[in-house]
């Protein structure tokens, strides 16, 4: 059986991170065994989560562990497109991967009033004595990376213009469809539900979640993503 290492319940989704979240799609689409564990980040294999163990065998960083289950397992995330459809799910997911994990960063981390709420309850398991010092180099690490990708740099107006622009693009895309590319589950939802869903979160102060909810199909989309892979709702961590 695989072990999944993930954050668990958190902010009232499946997961603290969206790559936990996708994971835990691609596994349930691969209809393979497992079980979730509660990962510690500071055991964590290239210091990121999540990673699962297959037989001994450790898998980390998301899009890996998507090519372990397709080699290892058979999976099949293709949704029977073709490799034109296929290939705009990936530029899909690397949009949500490369784009709006930065923005979610930025949102949760850097915002005071939404660090003190979410992810400063990370840092509650360590010693009393540690934590500032722990908290202030994280969020130290945090923003010299935002500014070296470039979302350190704008102004929240701007934040938002670049947001707009993705979520529109993603709406577009989807059209009237019932799945990102089309009629038919693939790979790419479990992408795309695991960051917009991380977006559209009311848990936190921000201006997005509106800009998804003003999206009629992905509201829906959202829906029945959360009613098919994330029915049962689990108590928070």
């Amino acid at each position: 059986m695989i072990t999944f290492y993930g954050t668990g319940p958190a902010f009232g989704l499946p997961h603290a991170s969206p790559f936990a979240i996708k994971t835990e799609i691609l596994l349930k689409m691969a209809g393979v065994d497992y079980r979730s564990a509660r990962a510690d980040i500071r055991n964590a294999p290239r210091g990121k989560l999540p990673w699962i163990e297959d037989e001994g065998r450790i898998v980390t960083d998301s899009r890996m562990i998507r090519r372990h289950l397709e080699v290892a397992h058979g999976a099949d995330f293709s949704g029977g497109y073709d490799a034109e459809r296929l290939g705009i799910g990936l530029a899909v997911e690397r949009l949500c991967e490369d784009h709006l994990y930065w923005i979610n960063v930025d949102n949760r981390w850097l915002r005071p009033e939404n660090f003190a709420k979410g992810p400063a309850q990370f840092f509650q398991r360590l010693p009393a004595a540690l934590r500032p010092l722990i908290r202030a180099r994280v969020l130290s690490r945090l923003r010299s990376a935002l500014y070296g990708q470039g979302t350190g740099r704008l102004e929240p107006e701007e934040k938002r213009h670049l947001v707009e622009l993705a979520v529109n693009a993603l709406a577009d895309i989807m059209g009237d469809n019932s799945y990102m590319l089309g009629p038919r589950l693939s790979g790419t939802d479990a992408t795309v539900y695991g960051f917009l869903a991380s977006l559209e979160s009311d848990f936190f102060d921000t201006p997005y979640g509106e800009m998804v909810r003003a999206r009629p199909g992905l509201r829906t989309y959202l829906t029945h993503m959360k009613t098919e892979f994330f029915p049962d709702p689990k108590p928070q961590v």
